[in-house]
């Protein structure tokens, strides 16, 4: 009967806090405040992503703050998913958010924990190191361009992201390559961040967004040094990228039923 209560709070803050259902889990982002050092409240931005057989395995936990380092976020996260494990076949979202609330101080005041100057942007999700993957992901629109693009080329700097922001017209594609927790702790912020405006010039969330394609890099698939954004003026401009980047079959079978 406990545990049956705390799904359903759980349940209850994915729907207020905007779960967004994926099929490999949900991934939902709450914002909260804690006691850290001097007394002081500090902000945290707390992203989970909850796999489909959650909670039988453990959550990926990502950590933002900009009152704290990137040594402080991963170590808070490291924390977190200890007690985690303590909870494993029970939900615990709500206990996680608690304990942070409750340990914030404690956590921060351990040497271990570091006081390094670079402050925290995006840890990396917990999930198993896949290596190196490529992902094709298709938006439908950008309104607010010039502020959606710095955001992208942002995220995928901090996220040791390569890959192309591409235009061609109407059509826009974004390739990441990179691991594949990062590339996954990438969608995450794509889809939880109010990155783009809508029809009434509002901050909007994106969420007309899908993923094309996604696989572990291949021997004949390129390895990009950077992340650029391309716009091209013709599709066999768009095509010849495709192509020397060992990805012809994925532009045949993807890009081109894109084209009006």
């Amino acid at each position: 009967e406990v545990r049956s209560e705390e799904r359903n709070l759980e349940l209850q803050l994915m729907i207020i806090f905007g779960c967004l259902p994926e099929t490999d889990g949900t991934i939902f982002r709450i914002h909260t405040k804690a006691e850290g050092l001097l007394n002081a409240d500090i902000s945290l931005e707390l992203v989970f992503h909850l796999p489909v057989s959650y909670p039988l395995c453990l959550p990926g936990i990502s950590i933002n703050s900009k009152h704290l380092t990137r040594a402080q976020c991963v170590t808070i996260q490291e924390k977190l998913l200890e007690q985690a494990e303590k909870l494993l076949s029970e939900p615990m979202v709500h206990e996680l958010v608690l304990w942070i609330q409750q340990n914030l101080r404690h956590i921060l005041n351990q040497p271990e924990t570091g006081n390094g100057s670079e402050k925290c942007t995006f840890s990396m999700s917990t999930t198993v190191d896949d290596g190196l993957w490529i992902t094709l992901l298709h938006l439908d629109h950008m309104r607010a361009r010039t502020k959606y693009i710095k955001t992208v080329e942002k995220w995928a700097s901090d996220l040791s992201l390569t890959g192309r922001l591409m235009f061609l017209g109407k059509i826009i594609l974004i390739l990441l390559q990179g691991e594949r927790n990062n590339i996954k702790e990438y969608l995450i912020l794509q889809k939880t961040s109010k990155v783009d405006v809508d029809s009434s010039g509002k901050k909007c969330k994106e969420k007309m967004i899908s993923v094309l394609f996604e696989t572990k890099v291949q021997t004949e698939h390129k390895r990009f040094l950077e992340f650029e954004v391309k716009e091209y003026s013709a599709l066999d401009e768009l095509q010849k990228e495709f192509e020397i980047s060992g990805l012809k079959k994925i532009f045949s079978e993807f890009v081109l039923g894109l084209v009006k």
